[in-house]
């Protein structure tokens, strides 16, 4: 019998899971051993549901906003406490000698800068 996700969560009420058996549905074969489930299947399954939404809307909080009701703020703090769960998703900023080099070939597609120019630019902020 297959059950619902939902269901599954109730049961382990938070608590850390480890799968050890997986069976294809469609062929006799099972895979044994202890599998760790994806970091997004941590979540409770509206906060998944809520996240796949955010990915149908492109990342607009405009449209989420007209989705679930709700305003600006409470979509904001709900992102905030769901990406504070998923600790892979940090982003450092990129270190400025980097920026600067991404600004140099922006230079070079708009026509501003020749390659030439550009390899100059370069040396010059070794």
């Amino acid at each position: 019998m297959i059950k619902e996700w939902q269901d599954m969560e109730h049961l382990i009420e938070g608590k850390r899971i480890v799968i050890e058996r997986i069976r294809l549905a469609d062929d006799d074969i099972a895979i044994e051993g202890n599998f760790s489930l994806p970091l997004l299947a941590h979540l409770m399954a509206d906060d998944q549901i809520f996240v796949a939404a955010f990915i149908r809307c492109h990342g607009s909080i405009k449209q989420m906003e007209k989705y679930f009701g709700v305003s600006y703020p409470t979509i904001k703090n709900r992102l905030n406490r769901i990406s504070a769960e998923l600790p892979f998703v940090e982003i450092e900023p990129a270190p400025e000698a980097a920026k600067d080099k991404l600004a140099i070939l922006d230079r070079i597609s708009s026509g501003e800068l020749s390659v030439d120019e550009a390899i100059n630019e370069l040396h010059k902020g070794e």
